[in-house]
């Protein structure tokens, strides 16, 4: 078949209609003279069917009434027929009377003629839609919002027919629907609810283009896809920059539900920055989590902070026999621990003020808890502050890991799971050296016989979690700008937090020997150079233009990219998809305990340089850029 053309529904539909047209001719005729037609029609009745489809032919075309789709077929496309029939009928008249001066023809014919090619026409077509919705509530909806704000459409599904139905129903509508992109091109040409559908297959940004001058000139774009995946976000995100538009997405489906007619109630969502990330969430086996923490006491320590506080939620869903919400932050806690009363009312819970580094209130703790479960998250994570406070870092995040890991030894805890970082990989900053401490340690006691299964989770950054670039950008757009980026070229791995914690979950569920060091996949790193100019364009506003983006170097400790595995380090593959193990040679643990307990003493003097340096000695592969080294913090974002 020639590739330039391509046999769609809308040639089908066409042809459908001017059968109907010749058939509608002969229909009437017989309906006014009838069983005598055919003797006294013979003179015009071949030739007058024939002009009548074909006038009826070109009057469908310059119509587009052929364009409509069945399936959301309604009273603007009976208007429609209407019109395209009624015309047909006003020019076939004279033109008939041209030709042959309309002498035996029934005038009466044409009245007639009208009602049934509108039944041939409009009944098939009002029939396949009730066929599919199983009523006729939908047919009979009329359009309006003519004042309403002009969007297009990204998609031409159910959902785009159901966003423009809502906006159709009344005066009240904010939005008025000017056009679809079909990115598949199946429905391109044709009309849903009276909308032209534009061919997306050559890509968003040209279709926008063929609709310039074709249509009111639209302010925003909408997806309408119920998942979207990242690339078509962004492909969204760089057309409405060009063909200066703004961008937003719709609801799922269920958010459209059967007698929701309050405009209100449907409402457009921001693009969530989520929705940018370079891959798919991983699934977990929710079963296997369930039976890991159904009817089990649980502990959280850092549980007012990000991860935390989402762990909290996660396991609190899952109906535990307690759990234990510990944190050292008063206001932390009482707003994790109002949430979890309000959401799991159910849920036997204690809220526990507490530091980490006070080892023997973390014993009373663990002694009144009685956990079979602890997530240990409390830890110092931003890396300039850690860098002006290597004390507190070490003592935090080294002595306090050490005080949890030993208080769930002596207390005979089943398993405890330390949350890590990325930035535990060849580290260049504090917070990084001491993470990598945290899992030496834990290893070490994992491998030991004590009867707790110890294991840690490493993974990169968490989108929006406190002290990220997230909520730093977000806070500078609402300034006005300018967004702060340590350097063009800073990657960093991604995740949401949600995906986080199922995955710390399911990781922690799999079982084992003791002292694991899982890795979650965390894709490809993304450039917070992009990260910043994608949440700018979220905001409906222009890179460089509306908002500057300003470079202002690396910070203490900080490294262009991170990793996720030492080059030493085997990753092997484990039961679940985007989780692995990764294997090396286990330290020493009385060395290593040794090692870390002179430390803890130097950290407790107070000298920061003799920390620093100490630091250094303990952790060979801590590797601090010379210049780091007592330099003032600077007020960017960087990871």
């Amino acid at each position: 078949m020639n590739q330039r053309f391509r046999l769609s529904r809308a040639h089908i539909t066409f042809v459908h209609d001017v059968v109907m047209a010749a058939l509608s001719f002969v229909a009437a005729l017989y309906l006014r003279l009838g069983n005598g037609v055919f003797e006294h029609t013979r003179p015009y009745l071949w030739e007058g069917t024939a002009l009548f489809a074909g006038i009826a032919a070109v009057v469908f075309i310059r119509t587009g009434v052929y364009r409509g789709v069945w399936r959301y077929a309604s009273l603007p496309d009976l208007y429609a027929l209407a019109k395209a029939v009624t015309l047909t009928i006003l020019i076939f008249l004279p033109v008939l009377f041209l030709f042959s001066r309309a002498e035996d023809y029934p005038r009466s014919a044409l009245v007639i003629n009208w009602f049934v090619l509108m039944a041939l026409t409009g009944g098939p077509r009002m029939l396949y839609r009730i066929a599919k919705d199983g009523g006729v509530a939908h047919v009979l909806e009329r359009g309006g919002g003519a004042n309403a704000i002009p969007v297009v459409l990204y998609g031409a599904g159910d959902e785009a027919e159901q966003f423009a139905r809502a906006m159709a129903r009344g005066r009240g509508a904010s939005y008025r629907v000017v056009a679809m992109v079909d990115p598949g091109g199946k429905r391109a040409g044709q009309h849903i609810r009276g909308v032209d559908v534009v061919d997306g297959r050559q890509g968003l940004s040209q279709a926008l283009a063929a609709l310039a001058g074709k249509a009111t000139p639209a302010q925003r774009l909408i997806l309408t896809f119920d998942r979207i995946e990242p690339e078509v976000v962004r492909e969204a995100l760089k057309a409405c920059e060009s063909h200066g538009m703004s961008l937003a997405r719709l609801g799922r489906l269920t958010d459209f539900a059967e007698g929701g007619d309050d405009l209100a109630a449907i409402q457009l969502k921001p693009v969530a920055l989520e929705d940018l990330l370079g891959r798919p969430q991983t699934a977990v086996d929710r079963a296997s989590i369930a039976q890991f923490v159904t009817g089990k006491r649980i502990l959280v320590t850092g549980a007012g902070g990000t991860i935390g506080g989402e762990l909290c939620r996660q396991i609190a869903a899952l109906d535990p026999a307690l759990i234990a919400l510990l944190d050292h932050s008063e206001y932390a806690l009482y707003e994790i621990d109002m949430e979890i009363a309000r959401r799991f009312p159910d849920v036997e819970r204690r809220a526990i003020l507490r530091d980490i580094r006070n080892r023997a209130r973390l014993d009373r703790a663990l002694a009144q808890v009685r956990p079979d479960i602890v997530f240990h998250a409390a830890a110092l994570k931003h890396v300039p502050l850690s860098e002006e406070n290597v004390n507190e870092a070490v003592l935090t995040n080294v002595g306090g890991t050490m005080n949890v890991a030993d208080a769930c030894r002596e207390a005979r805890v089943q398993t405890m799971v330390l949350i890590s970082t990325d930035k535990a990989v060849n580290p260049t900053s504090v917070m990084g050296a001491t993470k990598r401490l945290a899992e030496l340690y834990v290893q070490a006691l994992g491998t030991a016989d004590g009867g707790t299964r110890f294991a840690a989770v490493r993974f990169g950054n968490v989108l929006g979690s406190a002290g990220s670039v997230v909520p730093l950008f977000h806070k500078q757009l609402a300034e006005g700008g300018p967004i702060t980026v340590t350097h063009p070229d800073m990657t960093r791995f991604m995740m949401t937090v949600r995906e986080a914690v199922e995955l710390v979950l399911q990781a922690s569920a799999l079982g084992g020997a003791g002292g694991e060091l899982f890795v979650l996949d965390m894709g490809e790193p993304i450039r917070i150079q992009d990260l910043a100019r994608q949440m700018i364009r979220l905001a409906g506003l222009t890179p460089d233009a509306d908002v500057a983006i300003a470079y202002t170097g690396l910070r203490p400790g900080e490294k262009l990219f991170e990793e996720l595995t030492y080059a030493h380090e085997t990753l092997i593959a484990t039961a679940r998809l985007g989780i692995s193990v990764a294997r090396d040679g286990n330290a020493q643990m009385a060395e290593l305990a040794r090692k870390l307990a002179s430390l803890i003493e130097q950290a407790n003097a107070g000298e920061a340089d003799d920390t620093r340096a100490l630091l250094r000695a303990v952790l060979p592969d801590y590797r601090p850029p010379a210049e780091a080294v007592g330099a003032p913090a600077k007020a960017a974002a960087g990871g």
